[in-house]
């Protein structure tokens, strides 16, 4: 309403009138000063537009961000009580179940014409190959080290996680990081550091397991990153591609990093419901991960 009112007195303006009002003889020039007119309103009522643009601009990473560590902690405890508690002593499998219902909750995304489509981008099948590859043991190792240590010393691993995405970014790409955002990214490393020290316990194969993560998971952020912001992929259209890829490569680690027996494992209906608990938290969170990093 109160546009309709802006217009209006825009259209009554004593200039604008003699636009209006002029001859047809005078065509040429009426056309030309209508096409001034139609430049001026859009200029006039462009500036709320562009103001509603910057705050989608700020608030979608911000928001992305907050949802995406909400379901980081969610998952780190969910997948832990599965593991421990649940009984469940598979945690590649678990990793692979995760991303088979991703993939299942994609697809039907897709039959509903609500996955977006993949970009006319420079991507090659080798680009998006590798990713699939580096996620499968990101993931992967993340759950193993998740089964042998404590929530703790995982979130220790975790931070060394930060300092090495940035080393590896400076390395590849000659990126540097501003003073500020090292000492921001120091006073949460602390904090977090700080928050979980009364709980490190770990042994040694899963500490190695850790120590070999780490490396994964940073390459995993900055090719993810970079494809989405330099390529246009959008989150769920580079998730379904690169899943079948990861779980691929799943497959071929649960013989190496797994116990046998998961088909002897006790499928009730609480234990199976909270598996699938945790694997709704698992595409939530590579979800919210991909938005946050794109």
């Amino acid at each position: 309403m109160l546009c309709s009112r802006e217009i209006f007195s825009f259209l009554i303006r004593k200039d604008v009138r003699k636009i209006l009002k002029r001859k047809d003889s005078d065509a040429g020039q009426r056309g030309r000063a209508l096409e001034d007119l139609r430049a001026s309103i859009f200029n006039k009522f462009r500036p709320s537009e562009s103001a509603k643009t910057q705050q989608q601009r700020i608030w979608g990473p911000v928001s992305a961000l907050t949802f995406n560590f909400m379901v980081a902690v969610g998952i780190i405890f969910m997948n832990k009580w599965v593991l421990k508690n649940i009984g469940f002593q598979f945690p590649v499998f678990l990793t692979f179940i995760h991303y088979l219902v991703s993939w299942a909750l994609m697809a039907v995304l897709k039959s509903f014409s609500l996955l977006p489509s993949s970009p006319p981008s420079k991507s090659t099948p080798l680009s998006l190959f590798t990713l699939g590859f580096v996620m499968s043991f990101s993931t992967g190792l993340a759950n193993v080290s998740l089964k042998y240590n404590s929530v703790g010393f995982y979130q220790m691993a975790k931070i060394a996680v930060t300092p090495s995405i940035v080393l590896a970014e400076f390395i590849w790409y000659r990126k540097r990081v501003s003073f500020s955002k090292v000492i921001a990214l120091t006073v949460v490393s602390i904090g977090i550091a700080v928050a979980t020290v009364t709980d490190l316990q770990f042994s040694l194969f899963g500490a190695c397991v850790a120590l070999a993560w780490i490396i994964p998971s940073a390459v995993n952020k900055i090719l993810w990153s970079n494809m989405q912001q330099k390529e246009n992929w959008t989150a769920l259209a580079l998730m379904w591609k690169t899943t079948p890829i990861t779980l691929l490569f799943l497959v071929s680690m649960i013989p190496f990093l797994d116990p046998p027996g998961v088909l002897a494992f006790n499928w009730n209906l609480s234990n199976t419901s909270a598996i699938l608990m945790s694997a709704i938290l698992g595409f939530l969170l590579q979800w919210s991960g991909a938005l946050a990093l794109g």
